[in-house]
């Protein structure tokens, strides 16, 4: 099986990208929805890249936003991806001729086939512990069992990983790819190098354990 993917969301420093670049890390998200803690504006994103070494992609997320906004990140950054954490309709968030990731508010409920059909054109689905107003980003996790063994795309999971339960979760799910954001966090949108780095020990111990 290949390996497990690993996307470091809420990075607001540049030595915090550096940290994710030098773990191994695949991929780190830069938070566009401005109710976050973790939010950035442009011009502070532009200062987290500046440094960053090639081959670590990029992804911008958003949450219900307008259209301008999203093009004015994609004018100003090398982004990759996208990932859209509202209310978005499948016609908007495939508007910019970007792959991007449709998050699932599992705290809310949602089916992930469902969101599979109604968003066909999605790189992966992202379920999260989130739902109504909150974003994600909360610690919190959700019952796995309820991810169905194939529900039609590619699932990066998120909602409370951290170094002591990613390995559990990969076994659990096999998804695509994890996503972690307070798991490896000194404060809000401060990661830390360690946690980081156990992190990427526990998506090793995943891959190579089931």
């Amino acid at each position: 099986m290949p390996r497990t993917r690993v996307k470091i969301c809420g990075i607001t420093r540049p030595e915090d990208a550096l940290a994710c670049a030098r773990s191994g890390v695949d991929a780190i998200g830069l938070v566009f929805a401005p109710r976050s803690a973790r939010y950035v504006d442009i011009a502070q994103a532009q200062r987290v890249l500046a440094g960053l070494p090639p081959f670590i992609s990029i992804v911008a997320l958003f949450q219900n936003p307008a259209a301008e906004e999203v093009r004015s990140v994609l004018a100003a950054l090398p982004v990759s991806c996208l990932q859209f954490h509202g209310d978005e309709s499948e016609t908007f968030c495939a508007a910019f001729e970007r792959p991007y990731l449709k998050a699932v508010p599992m705290g809310a409920g949602a089916d992930l086939r469902d969101y599979a059909r109604r968003f066909a054109s999605a790189s992966a689905l992202l379920p999260d512990s989130h739902g109504g107003e909150r974003i994600g980003g909360t610690g919190e996790t959700f019952d796995w069992g309820r991810i169905p063994v194939d529900c039609g795309k590619p699932i990066v999971l998120a909602g409370g990983l951290h170094a002591g339960n990613v390995a559990a979760a990969i076994r659990s799910v096999r998804p695509w790819a994890v996503d972690v954001s307070s798991g490896v966090e000194a404060a809000k949108g401060i990661k830390d190098a360690a946690a980081i780095a156990a992190f990427m020990q526990g998506v090793t111990d995943g891959d190579s354990r089931g």
